[in-house]
């Protein structure tokens, strides 16, 4: 038997850059030997988490169970109408039948039907494994999901003999991965992108009026042209049951920008907008100083000059530098300090030949008939 369950992680304190991770983790278990498998959760308790969560689980396992026990999922089908629901019943079941698993569910509200896996949640190895580590905070979310892994590794290796004796039990895994997407149509609209439940997305201009593709994982969006993927998006959340969320792209809409940079004053995703804190820490020490014409003429120069020239963090860092001194950004010499080096740019000499020469082309004698006959005889 292999056990799923969620497990909420907000009192670990992680933190990315800084920023407060919310998020939680997709545990899974097998009942006997204790193999373990965790998946790292930025959304809710989701059908797409569920699944992409297990098939990673039986992928790394290299097998799959001959049953496997969930809670009752009242999580994923939360605010779903009926259809909606009946609709990831039948995924779910689709999802038992691809790896040849018996779905069983415990009764709601009885945990400890669950206790193989409520019991063995493991936050405690992670809240010792941070005290050893010495931080919370992790440079970006990749480092985090290694942490997790690493932990979740020494705790297999220490079940390694249970795991092998299990390992015969269990069931060979099909020739491929099912879905564990959800697949949606979007159409871009000409406002430079588009909206998927209630989160603005952008999109480069050359994709306006297109309908794209797109599979929804629990972290991102794959968007496809046809059969052409076109970008990977980072999966945004509504900030709140009435305010939408967005997903900005500084480089997808700072063309249509440098149209008209007035725009950035009254832009509804503006603090989505700078990449960086720097920049936005930027236009508002501009906007204090020069008022919002220059303002925002500065502002968007900059990130034009961060797209330009592939120099979004460097360039971030000068500006910190600028702001930190009480001086504002002077976009001339930023300008100056990252134009291309002239020392790289090769002196590549073109030699002209004169016209007298492509008269030698004239004195190459033609074969006639006559001699190629002869030559084959």
């Amino acid at each position: 038997m292999g056990l799923s369950d969620f497990t909420d992680t907000s009192v670990l304190g992680i933190t990315v850059a800084g920023v407060v991770l919310g998020h939680r983790l997709y545990h899974f278990r097998l009942a006997f030997s204790g193999f373990e498998h965790a998946h790292v959760v930025l959304g809710g308790e989701s059908f797409v988490a569920l699944a992409e969560g297990l098939q990673n689980a039986l992928w790394v396992l290299g097998g799959a169970p001959r049953e496997h026990r969930s809670d009752s999922l009242s999580a994923a089908f939360r605010n779903l109408d009926r259809d909606a629901e009946a609709d990831l019943t039948l995924r779910y079941q689709e999802l038992m039948r691809h790896y040849d698993m018996i779905p069983s569910r415990n009764n709601l509200g009885v945990a400890h039907e669950n206790g193989s896996i409520e019991s063995s949640h493991g936050q405690k190895a992670l809240q010792d494994a941070l005290l050893l580590r010495g931080s919370r905070d992790f440079d970006h979310l990749d480092g985090y999901r290694r942490f997790v892994d690493e932990i979740v590794g020494r705790r297999n290796a220490n079940n390694r003999k249970r795991i092998e004796l299990e390992r015969p039990a269990l069931t060979a895994l099909p020739r491929r991965r099912t879905a564990d997407y959800e697949e949606k149509i979007v159409t871009v609209t000409s406002s430079g992108g588009f909206i998927l439940r209630r989160v603005f997305y952008t999109a480069p201009s050359r994709l306006i009026g297109h309908r794209l593709r797109v599979h929804v994982y629990d972290e991102r969006l794959e968007c496809f042209l046809g059969a052409t993927p076109m970008m990977t998006l980072r999966r945004g959340r509504p900030v709140s049951e009435s305010k939408g969320g967005h997903v900005v792209d500084y480089h997808h809409v700072i063309h249509a920008l440098r149209k008209k940079p007035m725009a950035l004053n009254n832009l509804v995703y503006r603090d989505q907008l700078f990449p960086r804190p720097a920049y936005a820490r930027a236009f508002e020490a501009l906007h204090q100083s020069l008022g919002d014409k220059r303002a925002c003429k500065s502002t968007v120069e900059l990130l034009a000059l961060a797209h330009d020239r592939g120099c979004e963090a460097e360039l971030a860092e000068l500006i910190e530098a600028e702001l930190v001194v009480g001086r504002l950004p002077d976009l001339a010499l930023l300008r100056e300090r990252f134009a291309p080096n002239p020392a790289s740019v090769p002196a590549i000499n073109v030699a002209f030949v004169t016209l007298s020469s492509y008269d030698e082309l004239a004195a190459v004698r033609a074969v006639s008939p006559t001699s190629n006959r002869e030559a084959v005889a």
